[in-house]
């Protein structure tokens, strides 16, 4: 289940973009202005962020420019403005896309799918991070010169990571993704199976490793 951070001080709109995402099968998560969807991200990486352009406190192309140089996400502005030069200041902010109200929430819905097909990382064949290379099609990961075949489970777990390196993933959508929403263990099994891999990485001479965000979840990033 992807995640939408949603962003915007008209409450009704809010509303209805979160009613509408999760019928549609997406958990949202809301706030009503910039600096509010700014803790929202310290707390949990979404997969996309819906913003709106004209908020109180920070603006949507002010949090739009912060997301760029912090998160590898992306993200869709909503306006009430739709001038080509407006428009422009968006995508220079650093949007994906661009969305002018009042819109239809079926046309939000494809636009939403639109983006995170082209984000959807863990579909390449190839993932390569540091000295590693993932492939998807041969449940390999190489190593320098050196092949590693893990079970299924942690293959899908380190390809999951590396599909956005430096970018904390929590527990739950770990488990989740590897598991499937209807898991019935625990967070123990997670804890178990990072553990395995780690141990598997440090035998071999990588230059990536997995970090524990207390707290929070996971990350891969590249070893000091």
């Amino acid at each position: 289940m992807a995640v939408i951070l949603a962003v915007d001080d008209d409450i009704h709109t809010l509303e209805l973009i979160s009613i509408y995402l999760s019928q549609s099968g997406y958990r949202v998560i809301k706030a009503v202005n910039g600096t509010e969807g700014l803790h929202m991200l310290e707390r949990q990486l979404p997969d996309l962020a819906i913003i709106d352009v004209m908020m109180p406190v920070m603006d949507g192309l002010q949090l739009t420019r912060l997301i760029r140089e912090q998160y590898n996400i992306p993200v869709l502005l909503l306006t009430a403005k739709g001038k080509l030069e407006d428009k422009e200041k968006g995508y220079i902010a650093g949007s994906d896309d661009y969305l002018v109200k009042p819109f239809e929430p079926k046309e939000l819905l494809f636009r939403i799918r639109a983006i995170l097909r082209r984000y959807d990382k863990t579909s390449d064949v190839n993932i390569r991070f540091g000295n590693m290379l993932i492939n998807r099609k041969s449940f390999e990961v190489l190593v320098g010169e050196e092949i590693l075949v893990l079970p299924l489970k942690e293959f899908e777990l380190l390809s999951k990571l590396a599909s956005k390196p430096n970018q904390v993933f929590t527990r739950d959508q770990l488990i989740e993704t590897v598991w499937g929403i209807d898991f019935e263990g625990d967070e123990q099994t997670l804890s178990v199976h990072i553990k395995r891999v780690r141990e598997r990485l440090t035998k071999l001479e990588t230059s990536v490793q997995i970090t524990t965000i207390r707290g929070v979840g996971y990350k891969l990033e590249e070893s000091i």
